[in-house]
């Protein structure tokens, strides 16, 4: 009698354990990283525009805001069930894409904007990227993986052909954007680069009289691009119509106030991420013409036709398309 106690007991916790992990409409997690180029996140959860759209829809909105470093810790937190939005560089993306194709199918949702990323030194001897030696490191958000790795392995593979993409890779560290930025501006440490974002950048270069660029990410990829996305699985992108489609239109939303209220934007950036940056410095990125705030990705083909062709990258995107879901809202991507 008692084992059958505990076989009744165990099979009326079967439907408990599975529900942990259910997911009902009007639950959203989303995992944002460090920088200004996750500016329209902060405006969306700062104006509560998800759970505004969701009104709308007649859904309430439960939102869940984290904060991680890195596309390997996105994703794995992504494939985890952790979290259902996942965001950073077109590279962890791609990498998910092809992995769970057939399976999870992940594929982007939507863009963060366009911003121009620099690889900045403070070390007076390198010039070039031919400069750095074994002596040097250059911090950026994952190796081999974020959107910074990529792009750094496409400079490099410009320089010294597509059969040494990954020459610089052992040179290149792990570091949040804010440690690696630290470290750059004051010098005297192992991390002599930074392939860095907005706002990180720029302090850089005002707060180190040392520090200069020598790579500029659109020079790279040959114009202004998407460097930063956001993605999901199938799974939530089915399960959760009305509250994905909430998210979508708070993120165009957030878009639109941004490139309209640059100094709304950066008084929203400094309370969201209790940041003590420059108000000015901030305001100054937002208005910068090479900065473009719009959710329809932009010139992210040719890095994810680069993965495939160096084997990052099993399946070929023949288009944007194969590697974002279809939406009204960003149909004028590339």
């Amino acid at each position: 009698m008692k084992a059958l106690r505990i076989a009744a007991a165990t099979v009326a916790a079967i439907p408990f354990l599975f529900a942990v992990d259910a997911h009902a409409e009007g639950k959203i997690r989303i995992a944002e990283q460090y920088g200004v180029t996750y500016l329209l996140l902060n405006i969306a959860q700062e104006q509560k525009l998800i759970e505004k759209y969701g009104k709308q829809a007649g859904v309430d909105i439960d939102v869940e805001w984290k904060q991680l470093s890195g596309g390997a810790a996105i994703n794995d937190a992504l494939l985890s069930g952790a979290i259902d939005i996942g965001s950073a560089g077109v590279g962890p993306l791609v990498t998910l894409w092809d992995r769970t194709k057939g399976r999870q199918n992940v594929r982007g949702v939507a863009a963060l904007g366009s911003f121009p990323y620099y690889l900045v030194t403070n070390n007076p001897k390198v010039k070039t990227l031919a400069d750095f030696t074994e002596k040097d490191r250059i911090g950026l958000p994952a190796v081999g993986v974020s959107v910074q790795a990529r792009i750094l392995q496409m400079a490099v593979a410009k320089q010294w052909g597509e059969k040494e993409f990954a020459r610089l890779d052992k040179i290149t560290q792990t570091l949040p954007h804010p440690d690696a930025a630290s470290a750059i501006i004051a010098g005297g440490t192992e991390i002599t680069g930074h392939f860095a974002t907005p706002p990180f950048q720029e302090q850089e270069l005002a707060q180190n009289p040392n520090a200069r660029v020598i790579l500029k990410s659109y020079d790279v990829q040959g114009g202004p691009s998407s460097s930063t996305v956001l993605y999901a699985t199938e799974k939530y992108r089915a399960g959760n119509p009305k509250t994905y489609r909430a998210f979508v239109q708070a993120l165009a939303e957030a878009a639109d106030y941004a490139a309209k209220n640059p100094e709304g934007a950066a008084d929203i950036y400094l309370k969201v991420n209790k940041s003590k940056v420059d108000r000015a410095l901030l305001v100054k990125i937002f208005k910068n013409p090479e900065v473009q705030f719009r959710i329809a990705p932009q010139n992210t083909l040719g890095l994810a036709q680069f993965m495939h062709r160096v084997g990052a990258a099993r399946n070929r995107a023949g288009t944007w398309r194969d590697y974002f879901f279809d939406d009204p809202l960003v149909k004028e991507g590339s």
